[in-house]
């Protein structure tokens, strides 16, 4: 598979705070490649990085053959980018509707049918279309989440921490979404719930102390006691 996303060495600071100090990895096509890390690695910086939000210091990230790590990020948003960050950053005084429609930003054919997929995946959302999405509960408000940014027509999908703070049968759906998804846009993960990570996820890279330590395909990580509990501090 092509690679999509590639960073080099890239570094961080927020502040005057060194957060990444020197992150590399790559994302390929049609894959989920997940991040995982102990809190503080460095791993939600990271995607905040990528799409601008932190400005990156040092290194170079490439989305397709382009440099971007100079462009705003409604520039690298309009070049097929989609973010869920990991406090879902939904209008909460708008409804599910106009929360979506502002992410659609027209109503052409294509964006249309990926909204009509996105619905049939989460039936809450079609089911809670004109409700303030202030008052949705934690779960939907993580569905609408990660629908806004999908209906957007992304080639890249950056999920920080999807699960966080929900109840386990919220997670287990969000958890299939996920996978569903899979096969129409590459997704990046960041994700603390390793039975979540595990599940979904075809490739990770390990993030400690602002740098990338370790990386290969998830069975390897699924079957490496002493690699989890080293890195991750999970049997």
């Amino acid at each position: 598979m092509s690679t999509l996303l590639k960073l080099q060495q890239v570094e961080t600071y927020i502040e005057e705070f060194h957060i990444l100090q020197g992150i590399s990895f790559e994302a390929r096509k049609g894959e989920v490649t997940v991040l995982l890390g102990r809190n503080g690695a460095g791993k939600t910086t990271t995607l905040r990085t990528i799409m601008g939000l932190n400005k990156a210091s040092k290194g170079q990230i490439f989305f397709g053959n382009e440099e971007i790590q100079t462009l705003q990020p409604y520039e690298i948003a309009n070049k097929g980018m989609g973010y869920v960050p990991e406090d879902q950053g939904i209008f909460g005084e708008l409804t599910v509707e106009e929360n979506i429609k502002v992410a659609m930003k027209k109503d052409d054919s294509q964006s249309l049918e990926r909204l009509e997929w996105i619905l049939q995946i989460f039936p809450d959302l079609k089911k809670f279309w004109q409700k303030q999405s202030g008052l949705l509960s934690g779960g939907q408000k993580q569905m609408l989440s990660i629908a806004r940014a999908y209906v957007k027509n992304c080639e890249l999908l950056l999920i920080d921490e999807p699960s966080k703070g929900l109840a386990p049968i919220v997670v287990e759906k969000v958890m299939e979404s996920i996978q569903e998804m899979k096969d129409k846009t590459t997704i990046i993960l960041v994700e603390q719930n390793f039975m979540m990570a595990s599940r979904i996820g075809d490739y990770f890279y390990i993030v400690d102390e602002g740098r990338t330590v370790y990386d290969g395909k998830m069975q390897e990580l699924i079957g490496n006691k002493e690699l989890r509990e080293k890195h991750l501090g999970i049997a």
